[in-house]
Order: C-alpha cells, then structure tokens, then sequence
C-alpha cells in the first residue's frame, strides 16, 4: 500500500504522540507528583505542553514522556476520585459546592494539617464586574481543623466558577457549575421626584463611603448563625431581580431583597459587627453598614431613624434603627444587603447558618 505524503503526515504524528504518551489529569495531581510518576520532571512536562504555570484543570490532556511507572503500595491511594472532598494538594484537603446559582455565597472548607497555609484565588472572576478580582484569600479558622474561604457568585455569571488553592508554590485549579435565576425585569418606573435621586451631588461621597466599607479585610467577629433583620418576613422584592427604575433606563440586578413592613417597625444587626456607616443619604436614606469581619457586611436602606454610630459594636439582634421610606424608596421597607468582598449575595443563603453552604 503506497502511502500519500497525508497519511505519512498523519502517521508521523500518531507515532510521535503515542511515544510521548498522554495522560488525562485526575484529582489531587500535581506538575511534581506526574513528574515522578512518569521518571521525569517538571521542566520537561511544562517544555512537552508549552505550560506557562504551574496550574492543572481536572480532565486536562497532557503530553508524558513514555508510559507510566508502577504504582508503589504508599502511592495508591493518594489520588482519591470525584467527590465532595478532595485531596488537592499534599496536607489540604477541600470541600466545595457541587453546583452554585448566581448570587450565592458559598464556603470552601480546608482541612488538613496544612489548610492554614494554603491560599485561595477565585480566577473565573478576571473580567467580571467585581472588586478586586482574583484576589489572593487568607483562610479563616473555623472550628478544630477546619478552615474557610468565603466565596461568592456575582449576578449575571452562568460560566463555572473557578478556584485554585495554592501552597508551596503548587497550584491546583477546580471548577463548580453555575446556573442562573429564572426572574422578569421589573420595570418600576419611579417619579422624577423620586427617581431624581439618583443625580443627587452627594451621590459620589455616599458611593466612595461604601466602597470604603467594602474594602474591609478584618476578623471574622460573630459565633452565632445569621437572624432577621426584621420580624415581618413579607418580601416586595427579591433579590437578584433584574430591574429598570425609569421608563427605558438600563437593566440592574437588585442587590438585596425587600421586606415589607410598617414605618417605625423595629430593624436588627443580623449578627455581631462593627458599624463602619450610619446616617442618611440621597440614595440609601438611613443607611446602616456593618462589617461582620471576613469580608462580610450586611446593609440597612431607607430608614426613617438610625440608632447607632460609627465605631459602635453590636450584638446579634441589637436594635439599629427603623424601618422608613427614605432615599429611593416609593414607601415603608427595609433593603437588606449581606455582601462578601462587595458583591451582593443572597440573604436567604445565610439566615440560621453561621456560614453559608
């Protein structure tokens, strides 16, 4: 059989990629633990792949020099399968999700003897319209043996969330699939009285004192599960909802969720923090913003009364004002944000949990 200089082609490079070998990355593989599997080392699986770092993806194709040497009886179990817990790097050991909606806020819990000083990036984050995306993470003890990653879904996103734990200047990299929320746009169509608000001078020194708040990097401060802001539980908006607040204005996700209830009804600390902003404000009216510590605050809009200062501690379920119908509000409710780095999450997610899932 003659062969055209094609098939010859084709057969050249099917020779020459089956002496390299191929090999499909499974959890808890590191570029060091498949360098020594195979009898070679990193620099030269990074040369055979044209890799840039040190990161794997699960299911990840890669290029090996020959076939793989016999498992030695210590090795054997050192890369368990696909579950809620995975061995992702030498002494840390993961627990994550196994699916996410848009806007939650979820934990990544590290356990193992080398979980303190692991490190954790949220990579699917670069281009998102997020604060500081990407952002190298501290975990946060938790219990005995047990440490965490706060987390957090940003609206809009459907594409798999990635994280990467880093340790010893190893890298591994997961994903979580991500769905969306089925919600019509509500279309509220605000009077110019109400809605000219939104153009209100102070608006810049209000929105540069949030993102200020946002920014907090401190101790987590609460040791009790997440409660109600307010009794009445009556939702007039939920969170997540695509929204326009004037007739053929653009389309925003609603940050919070609404409770309804009447002017001067009670508003609570969902839990214990420090008050980093109280006062009023051209769009958030009587504006209440506490850092729980992790990066967790939780925001109070459209008060009619603010009972606490800057700098105060609360307690879970101290009184911090009164629900109103100030700043952009067309009658008496509470907003209610609980944000983890300055991405709104859901609140549901987190009342009667200490954290969320």
């Amino acid at each position: 059989m003659i062969l055209t200089f094609l098939h010859r082609a084709v057969l050249l490079t099917a020779l020459m990629t089956s002496a390299a070998g191929a090999y499909t990355v499974k959890p808890g593989d590191t570029l060091f633990s498949l360098a020594r599997t195979f009898g070679t080392t990193v620099a030269e699986l990074t040369r055979l792949n044209g890799l840039t770092g040190t990161t794997l993806e699960v299911g990840q194709v890669l290029r090996v020099p020959g076939e793989a040497a016999a498992p030695s009886p210590a090795s054997t179990s050192s890369a368990p399968g696909p579950g809620p817990a995975a061995q992702v790097l030498p002494g840390v050991t993961v627990t994550a999700p196994a699916a996410l909606r848009m806007g939650d806020a979820f934990a990544l819990r590290l356990s193992g003897p080398r979980a303190a000083e692991a490190r954790v990036r949220f990579p699917s984050e670069v281009g998102e319209d997020v604060r500081q995306p990407a952002e190298r993470l501290t975990p946060v003890a938790a219990g005995p043996g047990v440490h965490l990653v706060l987390g957090r879904v940003v609206l809009g996103k459907t594409t798999p969330l990635v994280y990467e734990i880093e340790l010893d200047g190893e890298v591994q990299r997961r994903s979580v699939p991500v769905t969306g929320l089925a919600q019509p746009v509500q279309r509220l169509n605000l009077p110019p009285s109400i809605s000219g608000r939104l153009q209100d001078p102070a608006r810049v020194a209000e929105d540069a004192a949030v993102e200020r708040a946002y920014a907090r990097r401190t101790a987590p401060l609460w040791t009790q599960p997440f409660q109600d802001a307010v009794k009445v539980r009556a939702q007039s908006s939920a969170f997540g909802q695509p929204r326009t607040y004037v007739a053929g204005g653009p389309v925003q996700y609603h940050f919070g969720t609404d409770y309804r209830a009447p002017a001067g009804t009670t508003v609570s600390a969902v839990n214990d923090g420090t008050v980093v902003m109280a006062g009023q404000y051209p769009v958030r009216g009587g504006l209440v913003i506490i850092d729980h510590g992790a990066g967790v605050t939780s925001l109070y809009f459209h008060q009619r009364r603010v009972t606490v200062k800057v700098g105060q501690i609360v307690r879970r379920g101290e009184k911090i004002g009164e629900v109103g119908s100030t700043g952009l509000s067309t009658g008496p409710h509470l907003h209610l944000e609980l944000r983890v780095r300055g991405e709104g999450t859901d609140p549901a997610g987190w009342m009667n949990r200490l954290w969320p899932k």
